[in-house]
C-alpha cells in the first residue's frame, strides 16, 4: 500500500483555506477589518514568497479562536465551509483522489494551515488522515498558541516521520501533490513527487528535475 500524500491550499482546492478563514473573520465582523485584514495579507504574500514566520502567523491566526467556546467555533466553521471552501472544491481534485482510492493506496493530506480550518475540510474530501499545524487547547478551548512542531517546510518532513513511526507506514513508492515552493523538502522526499498548479519557483525546480507537472483546475 502506497502513501498518497496532498497537501490542501491550492492544490486540492482552487485557493488558501487559511486565508480564506481570515477573510471570512472579516467579513462577518468577528475581528476588527482593516488591521485584521492587512495582516492576514501580509502574511499571505509572505508565504508566497518563502519568508513567512510561521510561529508568528500560527499564533495570530489562532487568536480570534481563543475568544469561543467549541460549540460557537463550529457553527462559524460550518457557514465558512458552505460559503468560501465549497466553491473552492475541485472535482479533478476529487477524482485524483478517488484514483488513489481505487489503486488501493493509503490517502492523506498534510498541510501548514491549523487542524481547526482544515480537518472538516479533509473530512469532505472523505480523507482522514490529517497531518496540520495545531493549536494549544486548555479547558477545551483554544489558547491562541501553536502547539508542537508547526506541519511547514521542513517541519512537514518532521511530522510525516514521526507518522511513519507511529503507524508502520513507508515512503516506498509514495506520492505527494503540492503547488507551492515551500513543500521542496516533502516533494524530495517522496518516490513521486508531483508538482500541482504550481508557484514559479516549483515550477522550475519540477521541469528541472524532472517532475511530473499537472493542473487540477482545467
Amino acid at each position: 500500500m502506497a502513501l498518497a500524500i496532498f497537501d490542501l491550499d491550492n492544490t486540492l482546492l482552487a485557493g488558501d483555506s487559511d486565508h480564506a478563514w481570515g477573510e471570512f473573520l472579516v467579513a462577518k465582523g468577528i475581528v476588527d477589518s482593516g488591521e485584521f485584514k492587512a495582516q492576514n495579507d501580509k502574511f499571505y504574500q509572505q508565504y508566497q514568497q518563502g519568508g513567512l514566520d510561521i510561529d508568528a502567523y500560527l499564533r495570530f491566526a489562532l487568536s480570534p479562536l481563543s475568544k469561543y467556546d467549541s460549540r460557537e467555533l463550529a457553527a462559524m466553521h460550518a457557514n465558512f465551509m458552505a460559503e468560501y471552501i465549497a466553491p473552492l472544491r475541485l472535482p479533478k481534485a476529487d477524482a485524483l483522489l478517488q484514483k488513489h482510492r481505487d489503486a488501493g493506496d493509503f490517502v492523506m493530506i498534510i498541510t501548514a494551515t491549523n487542524s481547526f480550518v482544515t480537518r472538516p475540510i479533509a473530512e469532505a474530501l472523505g480523507v482522514t488522515t490529517l497531518l496540520a499545524s495545531e493549536g494549544e487547547i486548555f479547558n477545551e478551548r483554544y489558547t491562541g498558541e501553536p502547539s508542537g512542531i508547526p506541519c511547514f517546510q521542513n517541519g512537514k518532513v518532521i511530522r510525516l516521520q514521526h507518522w511513519l513511526s507511529e503507524t508502520g507506514h513507508s515512503l516506498s513508492g509514495s506520492y505527494f501533490y503540492s503547488d507551492s515552493h515551500n513543500d521542496l523538502p516533502l516533494l524530495k522526499s517522496v518516490d513521486h513527487p508531483v508538482a500541482v498548479d504550481p508557484d514559479d519557483t516549483l515550477r522550475a525546480a519540477a521541469l528541472a528535475a524532472g517532475w511530473p507537472v499537472i493542473s487540477l483546475r482545467n
